[in-house]
């Protein structure tokens, strides 16, 4: 069988899980130092008040923190929390694309009144980022809690344990441990923030990047710097509104790392009141800046690599995938 049997023999589902798993794992690894960053950023002010090592971050700016990473931790440091980051990621974007894809399908049978616009990919967006939350939020938060440690330049130990606690050997000693001191509920601390995030997020995201597409002359729509037009913006517009949520669900996550005197965080809202209160609002929108230079290129290349990975597998159009989904059920009731 050649090439192209083999790949038209592949389910429609998987072919969008390979293209979804890929995109995610090639955006993210390219991205990953100014990841890092953003998380650092993200927790320093209201939690490290007492860690003057991490409280450098904040203070020295973004060139600055660069130079001191690579001057401590060298080239891989910039990379701490990546194997955990991608062995998220690469889940999480199959089964967001691949659950946009399905929720889209069935939101145009079932209710065809909607059509194929864009009010039905800021639906099915919404839908399959709640759906690919739940299921790879335990190796997020684990992602988090290896980044968030910093190795001390003069004594090269890594900062970020709760007192005399070692830190964290690696992806499963993380998981094993947050799963003894606190079971479940430790693995999807601050899930909460992150789904009332993602809904609107993944939703505007599909959204932005559809109707931006929608609007691009048929001749230039597949072009690869037009695709990645549309997915900096989309990214960009949606993180924007998002953005105070990503902090609150870090804060959450990482606060048990603390020493005792640190902040107690209760709750999303209770985490959002006290970061108004003892850092004030602009403490919302840390690392933002960050964010930008990271979302740009992420979203642009994981839906660049999504669209050329599902032409080489040769993925219907949407419209013709439809229609083969009503076919197949009318056929499977007679």
């Amino acid at each position: 069988m050649d090439r192209e049997g083999v790949v038209d023999a592949i389910p429609l589902f998987a072919k969008e899980l390979i293209a979804g798993g890929v995109a995610g794992g090639v955006a993210k690894t390219i991205v990953a130092p100014l990841e890092r960053l953003k998380i650092l950023f993200q927790v320093v002010r209201a939690l490290d008040e007492y860690d003057e090592t991490r409280s450098e971050f904040h203070n020295i700016g973004l060139l600055a923190s660069f130079r001191r990473i690579a001057k401590t931790e060298g080239i891989l440091g910039f990379y701490r929390g990546n194997g955990a980051s991608v062995a998220r990621i690469v889940p999480y974007a199959a089964l967001h694309y691949m659950a946009y894809e399905q929720y889209r399908r069935q939101i145009s049978y079932s209710f065809p009144r909607m059509g194929n616009g864009s009010v039905v990919d800021l639906l099915a967006g919404s839908l399959s980022g709640g759906t690919a939350v739940l299921f790879t939020y335990p190796l997020d938060l684990v992602r988090t809690k290896l980044a968030y440690q910093v190795v001390d330049a003069p004594k090269l130990n890594v900062k970020g344990a709760m007192g005399s606690e070692r830190a964290f050997g690696g992806i499963r000693d993380c998981f094993s441990r947050t799963y003894k001191e606190a079971g479940m509920r430790g693995l999807y601390r601050g899930v909460a923030p992150s789904l009332y995030g993602i809904f609107p997020y993944a939703g505007l995201k599909f959204y932005f990047y559809e109707e931006m597409k929608s609007n691009v002359p048929d001749n230039y729509r597949k072009h690869i710097m037009v695709k990645l037009a549309c997915g900096s913006v989309a990214g960009l517009l949606g993180q924007t509104f998002t953005y105070p949520l990503d902090v609150v669900r870090r804060q959450m996550q990482v606060q048990r790392l603390h020493a005792s005197n640190g902040p107690e965080f209760k709750g999303t809202i209770g985490t959002l009141v006290m970061i108004v209160q003892k850092e004030g609002w602009k403490q919302l929108f840390s690392g933002l800046s960050i964010n930008y230079l990271k979302v740009v290129p992420s979203v642009a290349i994981g839906f660049t690599v999504y669209d050329v990975v599902k032409a080489y597998l040769r993925v219907p159009p949407r419209d013709k995938a439809i229609v083969e989904e009503a076919t197949n059920k009318s056929e499977s009731q007679t």
